[in-house]
């Protein structure tokens, strides 16, 4: 019997919606509400924030060197077209 795709180990950097319990405690030391007296358990919730990367920076780099790479292959058509 296959398991199933949801369950298989994932490739590269997934983003998890959970911490483990000492990663919760790196994010509460790194905010400076952590005590060493503390106890491990009963810890604060924290929120895992998804950073998406803006696609529009990206289209209008590669839009300008389209324009950038098309302007002399234009100019060679129209050399040609004139002879």
């Amino acid at each position: 019997m296959s398991i199933h795709p949801s369950l298989k180990a994932t490739k590269g950097n997934k983003l998890r919606s959970v911490l483990k319990r000492y990663e919760r405690i790196e994010k509460i030391k790194n905010e400076g509400k952590w005590e060493e007296e503390k106890s491990a358990f009963g810890l604060i919730k924290g929120k895992v924030l998804k950073v998406k990367i803006k696609k529009a920076a990206k289209t209008a780099e590669t839009a300008t060197a389209g324009k950038d790479a098309a302007k002399p292959a234009a100019k060679a058509a129209a050399k040609t077209a004139k002879k």
